[in-house]
């Protein structure tokens, strides 16, 4: 309202003086005002395009904390499962090793050797990997499989490397360990954990074309598994 009525003001004392009708004083006066008026609506438009950046920034934001957050839940699955995984696989080697003692009747005159180890070494470790320890836990079973490279364990130990680097995002490290055990250890249980995390550090990392082509092999060529749908979600997140 106060635009147009300088806006008035102007156009009428440029009419009054086209016909000799104000004054110097009231046509100075009259110039001042559309003067402060330019600045007032130079203020207004910055107002307005900063609002705009605002709200762009707060949309993208938005975005983005959604798409980390379906990331999350999908990592935070995905390692719950592994979990899941060893616990049970823990508990029925001790079942079986219960069983065996129970119906074995070793000679006391033979020595026996140590039995188990590599087992007490990998929960150490994963007691140190459930704490968050990660930087330990990585130790611990890189230790295991220095020590008991023939341990049924191993390839279990590998992944659990790979997780340990994972979650400290040093995902080019986690990558070639996961890398590793695609690569040698294609019938052991963590084959297709590891292509799954494989793919997703690539992700990480920005090769969005060779972690597309990696979900894809797994939703493809591993159909109805735990890891193709979560390569599946995967996918549908980066748009394919």
């Amino acid at each position: 309202m106060k635009a147009r009525i300088l806006a008035l003001s102007a156009l009428t004392a440029v009419s009054l003086v086209s016909i000799g009708c104000v004054s110097d004083d009231q046509m100075a006066r009259v110039e001042q005002q559309v003067g402060d008026l330019k600045v007032e609506v130079f203020k207004l438009r910055q107002q307005a395009e900063a609002q705009n950046r605002k709200a762009d920034a707060e949309t993208q934001a938005a975005s983005q904390f959604r798409d980390e957050d379906r990331r999350f839940r999908a990592d935070l699955s995905e390692t719950l499962r592994q979990i899941q995984t060893s616990t049970r696989t823990l508990g029925n080697r001790v079942t079986t090793m219960s069983r065996q003692e129970a119906v074995s009747t070793p000679s006391t005159t033979t020595p026996q050797s140590p039995a188990g180890d590599d087992e007490k070494a990998f929960n150490a470790a994963m007691l140190d990997y459930n704490r968050g320890n990660y930087s330990l836990a990585s130790d611990g079973f890189g230790l295991l499989v220095k020590t008991y490279p023939q341990s049924a364990r191993k390839a279990d130990a590998v992944f659990f490397m790979g997780l340990c680097q994972y979650n400290q995002r040093a995902y080019d490290k986690a990558q070639a360990i996961f890398e590793q055990i695609v690569r040698e250890m294609p019938t052991s249980n963590q084959f297709l954990p590891a292509k799954l995390k494989r793919a997703q550090c690539m992700e990480r990392l920005g090769l969005k074309a060779a972690a597309v082509k990696a979900l894809q092999e797994l939703v493809n060529g591993f159909p109805g598994t735990a890891e193709a749908r979560t390569a599946k979600q995967e996918l549908d997140d980066l748009g394919f």
